[in-house]
């Protein structure tokens, strides 16, 4: 069994945060750590509150339950990222070659810089209810679908050249696959390796513009 790898931040961190934030961003910060440690199921009220500072009726001034905190965590976390694949795309003028290496530079940092939030956001969503969930997952098939048409739009104009299956392109399967490779990053990178997360970002868009068949410019 692989063991959780210890995401907390230095207790001076985390105290000094306590004293800056409204208490719903301590609450939010507190959970995302608690649940990133520990997991879902095992983690209580008390114990986010704690973590945090606050009494347990400050959580309940926000939200009614820990289901409610979980999703509202996940949510905020997940339109974010779309928000900022959605600027990236948009910023990086009409070639499909700058639009993917844009949109993977902006996915892959936010995946370096933010570990325990996707860590939360891809292993406890299933804790969620399907009408929780509905949301999140709409989000999630926006942001696949940005990558589906940047791809499209270069298969379109002769600058990308992606693999044929069996005489087809099948350009979601590939979207999904290429998010799933940005995605797990966040599962193993951390500070202080060889990459910094400017280095890893050009790294993983180069290698997605190999994987599409992009052509020079």
């Amino acid at each position: 069994m692989n063991k959780r790898k210890p995401l907390r931040p230095p207790v001076s961190t985390l105290a000094a945060e306590r004293d800056a934030r409204p208490p719903v961003e301590a609450i939010r910060s507190a959970a995302f750590t608690q649940f990133a440690e520990r997991g879902y199921p095992v983690v209580t009220v008390r114990d986010i509150m704690k973590a945090c500072g606050l009494t347990q009726g400050a959580l309940y001034n926000h939200f009614k339950s820990k289901d409610e905190l979980l999703h509202d965590i996940i949510a905020s976390t997940q339109g974010e990222l779309e928000r900022q694949c959605q600027a990236a795309v948009a910023g990086a003028g009409d070639d499909p070659r700058a639009k993917l290496a844009a949109f993977v530079r902006v996915y892959v940092m936010r995946h370096c810089r933010m570990r325990v939030e996707a860590l939360v956001a891809n292993r406890e969503i299933s804790w969620l209810g399907a009408d929780r969930v509905a949301d999140i997952r709409r989000s999630r098939r926006a942001i696949r679908d940005i990558v589906v048409g940047i791809l499209a739009q270069g298969v379109e104009q002769g600058v990308f050249d992606p693999p044929l299956i069996d005489g087809r392109r099948d350009l979601k399967a590939m979207a999904m696959a290429l998010l799933d490779q940005w995605t797990h990053v966040s599962m193993w990178y951390g500070p202080g390796g060889d990459l910094g997360e400017e280095q890893m970002a050009r790294l993983y868009a180069d290698m997605a513009l190999r994987s599409a068949g992009a052509k020079q410019g």
